[in-house]
C-alpha cells in the first residue's frame, strides 16, 4: 500500500490545532507571577475549620442537594483580625480526607478538589496565607472513634474505645502522614502554577484540639451532654489527640510548612467542662430535632456534636491571626492570664 504523505504546512497546522485542543481541555498555563488584587486568607481542610457546629452555614452547605460541608460564616478563618487582609475564604468541608483537599478525584459531600478551587482563587486574588487542617478523617477516623466511644457508653459489657483503639492508634497516625504530605504537595503545585513562589504566601498546618477530656462533669456524662466513660475521656485528651498532634507536627517538619499546635488550646473549655455551656469551646452531644423528622436529613442530625462552636472558632481564629503576624515557624495556642489564647512561640515543628 502506498504511504500517504502530508505536506509540511499541513503537518504544522495539525500540530497547532492539536496543541490548541490540549490547551483548552487541560490545565491552565502557568502564570508568570501572583496577581496584584485584594489580599486574601484561605482555609482548607475538614470540619475543625469548616465551621461545623458554629452555625450560620454558607448557602448550599447545610444539606442542599447532599452538600453537608457546613462552612460557617463564624469559622476561625474569619476571626484573625488582620487589617491588611481584604477577604477570608473558606474552602474546607466537614469530613474531608486529605485526598479531597488535594488534586485527586475524591469528592466530599458532592464537592471536588479543594486544591483546584484554590488555584482558581489564587489566579484572581492575592493569596497571602493558607490555613490547613486535615488528617483526622484519613486512617485515624477520629469522628468514627468518638462515635464508638459513645456507643461504648451504652453497653458496659463492650470494651471502651480507649481499649479498642489503643494498640492500633499509633499505626493509624503513621499511615495518615504521607497522605497529608501529598495534599500539601498538591497545594504547592497549584500555587506554583498560579505564579507564586514559596515565599509569596504562608502555608500554616494546624493540629487538632481535644473536644472532650477527663474533667467533664459527672452530671453531664450522659445523653444530656457527653455520654463517655471516664477512661475514654482521658484517652482522647491524653493519648489520642497528642499522638495525632505529633503526626501533624511530623508533616510540618518534613514539608517545611508553618505549624500551629492547638492540642492544648481547649483544656478546661472542652464539651461538658462547665455547668455553663457558654463557657465551653466545643459542642456537646447535639441533635437537630427538626432534621430527625426529615428522612433526607435525619442521618446528619448529630453531625454537629463535639466540634468547635462559635466561641471556640473565635478564640482559635484570634490565635491564628496572632501567629500569622509573626515570623515564627511554629507556635502553640495556649491560654494567658485572662484565659484568652495566645500564640506561644515554640522552637520548631
Amino acid at each position: 500500500m502506498r504511504r500517504f504523505r502530508w505536506p509540511a504546512a499541513a503537518l504544522l497546522l495539525v500540530a497547532i490545532l492539536i496543541g490548541g485542543f490540549v490547551m483548552v481541555g487541560g490545565d491552565p498555563p502557568r502564570a508568570p507571577a501572583p496577581p496584584t488584587g485584594p489580599r486574601v486568607l484561605v482555609a482548607m481542610g475538614d470540619s475543625t475549620i469548616s465551621g461545623e457546629s458554629a452555625g450560620d452555614y454558607e448557602p448550599g452547605t447545610d444539606g442542599d442537594d447532599g452538600n453537608w460541608c457546613h462552612r460557617s460564616t463564624k469559622a476561625s478563618i474569619h476571626h484573625t483580625a488582620l487589617r491588611a487582609v481584604a477577604e477570608t475564604i473558606n474552602l474546607a468541608c466537614s469530613g474531608a480526607p486529605s485526598a479531597q483537599v488535594g488534586l485527586g478525584e475524591t469528592q466530599q459531600y458532592t464537592e471536588g478538589s479543594q486544591a483546584r478551587r484554590l488555584g482558581i482563587i489564587a489566579r484572581g486574588k492575592r493569596v497571602v496565607a493558607i490555613l490547613l487542617s486535615v488528617g483526622a478523617n484519613d486512617d485515624p477516623g477520629f469522628a468514627r472513634v468518638l462515635d464508638a466511644c459513645v456507643q461504648a457508653w451504652f453497653d458496659e459489657d463492650k470494651p471502651g474505645c480507649a481499649e479498642a483503639n489503643r494498640d492500633e492508634w499509633p499505626r493509624r497516625v503513621d499511615a495518615m502522614v504521607p497522605k497529608v504530605l501529598a495534599a500539601i504537595d498538591d497545594i504547592r503545585e497549584v500555587m506554583r502554577d498560579a505564579g507564586y513562589q514559596p515565599t509569596d504566601y504562608h502555608l500554616v498546618l494546624q493540629s487538632y484540639a481535644a473536644p472532650i477530656g477527663p474533667d467533664a462533669l459527672a452530671s453531664l456524662r450522659n445523653l444530656n451532654g457527653c455520654p463517655f466513660r471516664e477512661d475514654d475521656l482521658r484517652w482522647v485528651r491524653e493519648t489520642a489527640v497528642p499522638l495525632m498532634t505529633e503526626g501533624v507536627r511530623r508533616v510540618a517538619r518534613e514539608s517545611g510548612v508553618r505549624f500551629l499546635d492547638l492540642s492544648r488550646a481547649a483544656i478546661g473549655r472542652e464539651a461538658c467542662s462547665s455547668d455553663d455551656p457558654s463557657r465551653e469551646w466545643f459542642s456537646r452531644l447535639s441533635v437537630r430535632w427538626a432534621d430527625l423528622r426529615d428522612e433526607a436529613r435525619s442521618t446528619h442530625a448529630l453531625q454537629e456534636s463535639f466540634h468547635p462552636n462559635a466561641a471556640g472558632h473565635a478564640a482559635f481564629g484570634r490565635c491564628l491571626g496572632e501567629f500569622l503576624a509573626t515570623t515564627d515557624r511554629a507556635a502553640a495556642c495556649l491560654p494567658g492570664a485572662t484565659g484568652d489564647l495566645h500564640a506561644a512561640t515554640s522552637l520548631g515543628p
